[in-house]
């Protein structure tokens, strides 16, 4: 089982990343699709979620109106699009898999957001 994040990095403020995660060794369409961020110091925290169809999604309250999640389940990959990043979305993001029986984790892809 790989969960590999890409599309991390320095941007400044207003900016826009993508992020992807593409999944193997499972199968990607039978699991809901998480990406968390954890930011020095500080607690993991749920960014933004997906159904397994991708009929439904949820996000934090901060993030609201700014990021986009989305998957390909052709391709078993999740996106995550972040527009408008603020210095406050630092942090190290983490594609999430999980379903019933399982829970699977990337490896994590640093985000910075600074003039």
């Amino acid at each position: 089982v790989q969960l590999v994040e890409s599309g991390g990095g320095l941007v400044r403020p207003g900016g826009s990343l993508r992020l992807s995660c593409a999944a193997s060794g499972f199968t990607f369409s039978n699991y809901e699709m998480s990406w968390y961020r954890q930011a020095p110091g500080k607690e993991r925290e749920l960014v933004a979620h997906i159904t397994s169809a991708g009929g439904s999604t949820n996000y934090a309250d901060s993030v609201k109106g700014r990021f986009t999640i989305s998957r390909d389940n052709a391709k078993n990959t999740v996106y995550l699009q972040m527009n408008s990043l603020k210095p406050g979305d630092t942090a190290v993001y983490y594609c999430n898999a999980r379903n019933d029986f399982f829970d699977y984790w990337g490896q994590g892809t640093q985000v910075t957001v600074t003039s």
